[in-house]
């Protein structure tokens, strides 16, 4: 099998199993317990939570521990329910559909624009964004933020301007992150697009900024976030975050990975007819392990379905909008060509990925294509 949907999921690296297999039997006490099996598994907890905060210039106590990206997500843009929220066509399910529901116009306002698009590798320029929220006045007290939360802490409004949360879900082991330097005031992660488990992900929340906990009922994570810890869950995403560290993933996927994935991009163009690319192989302008790519008059579910056949894993776009015969919001947004949309494919390398993924890949393309599109409704000459 080749398997190049890693920004679907990726597999459990060995050595976050391990951690995880360690932590079921020896720090399995529910981490809010008093006693000393408790205070093991707090620790656990609290040594994860001081690694992401390292590696993205975060301090410990601005990390939130939630069930993954949509959940993390979801909280943000609930705080702001009623108010102004913009966010970019690029986003994902889970920021833009929440928005549509709960979003308002009264102030203060918030940015929700994701560093790089999960469907294409876009990187975009949060720089801009930043500066532009810092631009918008926003009124000294709001209804929103007045008096306190159900538990009796104090909000407090930052004066700079709007507000300003990125999804670095896929940024996150693939590209350097700082949140300071991003200017973020939130920010999303997920533990399973790093080689750690579904079902854990984190918040960053910068000190002092708005917050409504999303999930009540209890007093973890500082009162933030109910629910007991998914401890055996945080610490594999842990150990996935101290891979990253030891291995310098960043340097290989900018590196090693980026020539896989440029590879089979010009390959892509120089063998198959009718086809472009929607990632570009600029260095800066996208992540280095995504490339989405287009084939006029062959339909992408259809190409999946026979890349899958010869033992090759892609995806059509976004894991979580499967089933959806809809186009692409995010190639809409990006081509307006709804036939471009229906006819990408996505193929996102892993730090484990090879040149023989490339050539394997490209054994079985150039036929599949060739095959779809001379069985296509679509006229050659539309190519």
């Amino acid at each position: 099998m080749i398997y190049l949907d890693y920004a679907a999921t990726t597999p459990i690296e060995p050595e976050v199993l391990d951690a995880m297999h360690e932590a079921e039997s020896r720090f399995f006490a529910n981490a809010s317990a008093l006693h000393t099996p408790g205070h093991l598994a707090l620790n656990q907890i609290e040594e994860t939570r001081e690694t992401l905060a390292r590696m993205i210039g975060a301090k410990p106590a601005e990390i939130i521990f939630t069930s993954g990206s949509s959940e993390s997500n979801n909280t943000v843009i609930r705080t702001f329910a009623g108010h102004e929220i913009e966010v970019s066509p690029l986003e994902h399910h889970s920021i833009f559909e929440v928005a549509e529901k709960v979003a308002g116009n009264k102030r203060p306002k918030l940015f929700s624009y994701m560093l790089a698009n999960n469907e294409t590798g876009d990187i975009l320029d949060l720089a801009e964004i930043v500066e532009k929220a810092r631009r918008v006045p926003v009124p000294e007290k709001s209804e929103l933020f007045e008096g306190k939360t159900d538990f009796g802490k104090e909000l407090v409004t930052d004066k700079r301007g709007a507000y300003v949360h990125s999804d670095l879900t896929q940024a996150l082991g693939k590209i350097s992150i700082d949140v300071n330097k991003l200017g973020l005031d939130y920010a999303t992660f997920s533990a399973h697009k790093i080689g750690g488990p579904v079902g854990v992900g984190a918040l960053f929340v910068r000190e002092g900024v708005p917050f409504l906990p999303l999930i009540i009922g209890g007093n973890q994570e500082n009162k933030r976030r109910g629910g007991t810890y998914n401890t055996v869950g945080i610490v594999g995403f842990g150990a996935a975050l101290k891979k990253i560290e030891k291995t310098k993933s960043v340097e290989k996927y900018d590196t090693k990975i980026r020539r896989l994935r440029d590879l089979l991009g010009e390959r892509i163009l120089k063998e198959i007819p009718g086809s472009s690319l929607n990632s570009s192989l600029v260095k800066g302008e996208s992540l280095p392990n995504i490339l989405n790519a287009s084939f006029r008059a062959a339909e992408g579910e259809s190409i999946q379905l026979y890349l899958d056949a010869e033992g090759v894993i892609v995806s059509t776009g976004s894991a979580c909008a499967s089933g959806d015969i809809k186009p692409s919001h995010v190639l809409m947004a990006k081509t307006g060509d709804a036939e471009v949309a229906h006819s990408s494919i996505r193929f996102s390398f892993g730090i484990n990925s090879s040149e023989q993924d490339v050539k394997g890949v490209m054994k079985v393309l150039p036929r599949i294509i060739d095959h779809l599109q001379k069985i296509s409704t679509i006229e050659m000459e539309k190519k």
